[in-house]
């Protein structure tokens, strides 16, 4: 099975040259050019690439990976890392999830951290975290949804996310979820 959060880096570098008027090698000459190298920190590259360039956080925070990992030789995988030991069965259903939400639009925009996933569009409309070895968390930015059984506040799960959902195995992928993550999706614009 492909990784879908590499299907959708490949995508997201396939379209950087469109959206950002540049390909991806052409915004690594230019990090060189302004002094980056591999140990630039990569918060560094990312307000220069939004405040200087305009580039939307995500394709900012793909090009800073990129611009570092290849500059260190070393492969970055941060999901690979988040689904290691004893969360690794919780990955199928990570893969299953991610299928569904990328085919939302073009314009998902894919960003993982040390512990968790963003999703963005302008904004970030959820999160995806493995919180514990038999669950994942699924964050949405809902805030005029009424909190239910199932879509609970998110409380102290997460102060970037209105709502949290706990799911176990991929039959809790159903029609109802997918419909609240198109929904935050659908309302993640400027």
């Amino acid at each position: 099975m492909v990784d879908q959060t590499q299907e959708a880096a490949q995508k997201m570098i396939a379209n950087l040259k469109p959206n950002t008027g540049k390909a991806l090698e052409h915004w690594h000459k230019e990090l060189k050019n302004r002094g980056f190298d591999k140990d630039s920190k990569h918060g560094e590259i990312i307000k220069l690439l939004k405040g200087e360039y305009a580039v939307t956080h995500g394709y900012a925070n793909l090009i800073a990976f990129k611009f570092r990992e290849g500059h260190s030789g070393e492969q970055l995988d941060l999901v690979e890392a988040q689904y290691l030991g004893e969360k690794q069965a919780l990955k199928p259903i990570y893969d299953k999830l991610m299928k569904k939400i990328t085919s939302f639009g073009s314009d998902v925009q894919v960003s993982p951290k040390k512990a968790y996933v963003s999703l963005r569009r302008d904004k970030q409309f959820a999160i995806i975290q493995p919180s514990t070895k038999t669950r994942l968390d699924i964050g949405i930015n809902l805030p005029a949804e009424k909190a239910t059984a199932r879509l609970e506040n998110s409380g102290s799960f997460s102060a970037m996310v209105s709502h949290r959902v706990r799911i176990e195995n991929e039959k809790e992928i159903d029609s109802e979820l997918i419909q609240w993550l198109k929904q935050a999706y659908l309302a993640a614009t400027r």
